[in-house]
């Protein structure tokens, strides 16, 4: 076998007796990637539709929008600290199994969800659909490098991201379609439909995989004292903070920007979704090819993308490219940021993903609350400039880390600090 038919782990785990992340790669199974990216849509997707169903939610189980839209916030509080638990304290679980069993619990969750007879069942469902979703981030990363070869790894994680990329695009326009013709509560009736599917997959689709032996907390404690690592989560936060500083107000700031109506609205994030899926599709090969260019260029892309959103002038067309590119920066980062990580920390891939889910989930809640802050403060146009001025520290921060080995070499026991340099 040569140097790149290997996986990260064994590159990194030669000599060593299996630690977390070092476990045998399996034989290379594409389906099973592809499994795993069905499972990522159905997780999105049920994680962001009360967006475009809340007043209806709102309406039925009598509380405001605003008590409606906490349903979307327990699920990211309770994924960022189930994705950071579930790979530890359920080491000794076959991979193959547990991922079907969260798939399964996210299922349950969409099903509680449309006969919920109260808002306070509805917060319990979301409870369940937060573990599920933490979960199956944080062991998305390791399972995905146990099934391809290393020089591969970027690509596959854009299968992977593809789920996530459609999802995004798709579940909110199609939420709010159906919620108008059937109701909301048909709409996680046929979510959990999807998820069935993404179960019947991994069952065909997914081998065997596996635990190897956790060591407790202790990997996860070992990741997070790399230096490299530190400085990739606190990018990575700069950038997602950004990103929902600016698009959770996205509405707002076409009105104000543009004067777009509800339809320019649609056809604008239409625009924005098409560049996701773009931008997902080019970041993988990328990435397998010079991660640190990739590193640098789509955030930039979704950093700058949003300042000149913000300060287009009302020019419609301007407005459209704006919003296009900066779904390209924002859909690749998620396969960016998943294969510097496994390449700067290969020995313990189970704890960098529950690190990457956990801190991606608290940016999202910080991003939105800031922009908030900054919507009612100062205007909307200065959530969007801010926020892309954030992704862009984000980017220069991260590149400036010069590691003392390549991405993807085992560091010696407890050296794995790095160096930054500027």
């Amino acid at each position: 076998m040569t140097s790149r038919d290997k996986s990260p782990a064994q590159e990194a785990g030669s000599g060593r007796s299996p630690s977390e992340g070092g476990a045998p790669q399996q034989k290379a199974s594409w389906l099973g990637v592809t499994s795993l990216s069905v499972g990522v849509f159905a997780l999105v997707m049920s994680e962001f539709l009360p967006a475009s169903l809340l007043s209806r939610v709102a309406a039925d189980l009598d509380v405001t929008e605003g008590v409606a839209g906490q349903s979307v916030a327990i699920t990211a509080i309770v994924a960022a600290i189930s994705g950071l638990i579930i790979p530890v304290v359920l080491s000794r679980i076959d991979r193959r199994h547990l991922m079907i069993a969260l798939s399964l619990l996210a299922v349950a969750s969409d099903l509680l969800v449309a006969v919920a007879p109260s808002y306070p069942v509805l917060l319990a469902a979301r409870v369940l659909l937060g573990i599920a979703i933490g979960g199956f981030w944080a062991l998305a990363i390791s399972i995905t490098a146990r099934l391809v070869p290393a020089s591969r790894l970027g690509f596959g994680l854009t299968i992977v991201n593809v789920g996530v990329s459609l999802a995004t695009v798709a579940a909110v326009p199609l939420g709010t379609l159906l919620g108008e013709i059937w109701g909301w509560r048909t709409v996680f009736a046929l979510a959990a439909g999807v998820g069935m599917i993404a179960v019947v997959l991994q069952v065909v689709a997914l081998p065997s995989i596996p635990s190897v032996p956790s060591g407790g907390f202790r990997p996860l404690l070992q990741t997070l004292r790399s230096r490299l690592i530190q400085v990739c989560l606190f990018s990575m936060a700069l950038m997602g903070a950004g990103h929902f500083a600016g698009f959770t107000y996205i509405r707002p700031a076409a009105d104000e920007v543009g004067g777009f109506d509800a339809d320019q609205l649609a056809v604008l994030l239409l625009v924005y979704g098409v560049g996701i899926v773009v931008g997902n599709l080019v970041a993988g090969p990328l990435a397998d090819r010079t991660l640190r260019i990739a590193a640098l260029l789509f955030p930039l892309v979704l950093g700058l993308a949003m300042i000149a959103f913000a300060l287009t002038g009302g020019n419609a067309v301007a407005l459209f490219a704006a919003a296009a590119l900066w779904g390209v920066g924002f859909g690749a980062l998620p396969t960016v940021i998943s294969t510097w990580l496994a390449r700067a920390e290969p020995r313990h891939l189970e704890s960098v993903g529950g690190l990457q889910t956990a801190v991606f989930q608290v940016a999202i809640a910080l991003g939105a609350f800031v922009g908030g802050l900054l919507v009612d403060g100062v205007g909307v146009q200065s959530a969007v400039i801010l926020g892309g001025l954030a992704a862009v520290l984000g980017a220069v921060i991260l590149v400036v880390v010069k590691p003392r080995r390549p991405l993807g070499e085992e560091a010696a026991e407890g050296d794995i600090k790095g160096e930054v340099t500027v």
